[in-house]
C-alpha cells in the first residue's frame, strides 16, 4: 500500500479541537524532540493538565517548556502515581536506555492505552515482546524542525492500534508538521537517512555555500549572511509553488549565464547527485546497522 498522508493539517481548527479533546498523554523522555512535540501540543491546544511528563532533569523540563505551566513533571517512571492509566504513551528516550524504560512502563499500561516510540532504531516488534502482545503500538520517525512545527513525520501502526489510537496520534504528530502513515516498517530505514539526516545536508550545504563565498572575496559576516538567506528563499519558494524542484533550478537558469557554468560543475557525473545517493546510502546502511546492533545488544540485557 501507498503511503498516506495524514488526514489533519497542521494549526487548523480541526486540529486544535483535536488536542483539546485529547485524552491523558504521558510523555516518556523530555529531551531535545521529546520536548519540541510537548511545546507543540501545548501551544495547539492539549490542555496542560493532560500532560505528564517524566524526565529525571526537571530544570531541563523548564527550561525547554518555559514559559508554560500547568503539566505534571515526575523524575522517574516509579514516582509516577500508577492510578493515572494515561490513554496514551509517548517513549523518546534514547534507545541505550529502552530495555529498563520498558520493564517500568508495563507498571502503568493500561490494556486501551497506545504506545508511540519515537526512539531511533527500535522495530515495534521489539516493543511488543517486551510489553505485551496485544499492546498497540505506533512507531514515528519525526525531524528536527518539528520544534517550529515545520516537520516531516513517518509513521506507522501495528495490527493492535485503532483507528481511534490512530486520530489521536495524528492529532499529536500534526501539531510539529507533516505526517504520512507507511505500512511497510522496513522503509523507516530510509525515512531516517532522508528526512532524519536531512537537515544536516541542508546545514552543510550553507556552510559549503558559504565557505565558498568567502573563497571568492566576499567577506565572512556578508557570506554567511546571503547564504543564510539564499536556501532559507529557496525553501519557502519552494512552499508557496507547486513545482518541482527542477523546475523551480530550470527557471533560475539561463543559457550561457553564470548559474548554467556552475551547475555543469554540481550536476557532473561526480558531482552533487551522485554524492546525494552516496550520503544517503550510508546513511540508511548505518541505520539497519544501529538498529540490528542495537536490538541484539538489548536482547543479550534481557
Amino acid at each position: 500500500m501507498a503511503p498516506q498522508p495524514s488526514d489533519s493539517e497542521v494549526g487548523t481548527p480541526s486540529a486544535a479541537a483535536s488536542l483539546r479533546a485529547m485524552p491523558t498523554v504521558l510523555l516518556v523522555g523530555c529531551g531535545r524532540m521529546g520536548g519540541a512535540l510537548a511545546r507543540r501540543w501545548l501551544e495547539y491546544g492539549l490542555p496542560p493538565e493532560k500532560l505528564a511528563i517524566v524526565e529525571p532533569d526537571k530544570d531541563a523540563v523548564t527550561h525547554r517548556m518555559a514559559p508554560m505551566t500547568g503539566f505534571a513533571v515526575y523524575t522517574d517512571l516509579k514516582t509516577f502515581p500508577r492510578a493515572l492509566k494515561p490513554r496514551i504513551l509517548v517513549l523518546a528516550v534514547k534507545p541505550q536506555i529502552i530495555p529498563g524504560v520498558l520493564d517500568e512502563i508495563r507498571c502503568v499500561l493500561a490494556p486501551e492505552t497506545v504506545l508511540l516510540s519515537i526512539a531511533a532504531g527500535i522495530r515495534i516488534c521489539y516493543l511488543q515482546e517486551n510489553l505485551h502482545p496485544t499492546t498497540p503500538i505506533i512507531r514515528a520517525m519525526p525531524n528536527t524542525p518539528a520544534a517550529i512545527g515545520r516537520g516531516m513525520t513517518v509513521a506507522i501502526a501495528n495490527g493492535q492500534a485503532s483507528d481511534t489510537d490512530r486520530r489521536h496520534i495524528s492529532a499529536l504528530l500534526t501539531a510539529a508538521g507533516q505526517l504520512v502513515w507507511i505500512e511497510d516498517e522496513t522503509l523507516i530505514d530510509a525515512v531516517t537517512a532522508v528526512s532524519g539526516s536531512g537537515p544536516a545536508f541542508l546545514f552543510l550545504f550553507m556552510e559549503a555555500m558559504a565557505d565558498a563565498a568567502i573563497s571568492v572575496g566576499l567577506p565572512d559576516a556578508l557570506a554567511n549572511a546571503i547564504s543564510r538567506e539564499t536556501v532559507l528563499g529557496a525553501v519557502m519558494l519552494t512552499d508557496r509553488r507547486s513545482d518541482s524542484a527542477s523546475t523551480l533550478r530550470e527557471e533560475v537558469t539561463s543559457p550561457g549565464g553564470t548559474t548554467e557554468a556552475a551547475l555543469e560543475i554540481l550536476m557532473a557525473e561526480d558531482g552533487m547527485t551522485t554524492l546525494m545517493r552516496r550520503a544517503v546510502t550510508a546513511a540508511k546502511d548505518r541505520a539497519i546497522i544501529l538498529s540490528g546492533n542495537g536490538q541484539e545488544a538489548m536482547s543479550k540485557r534481557r
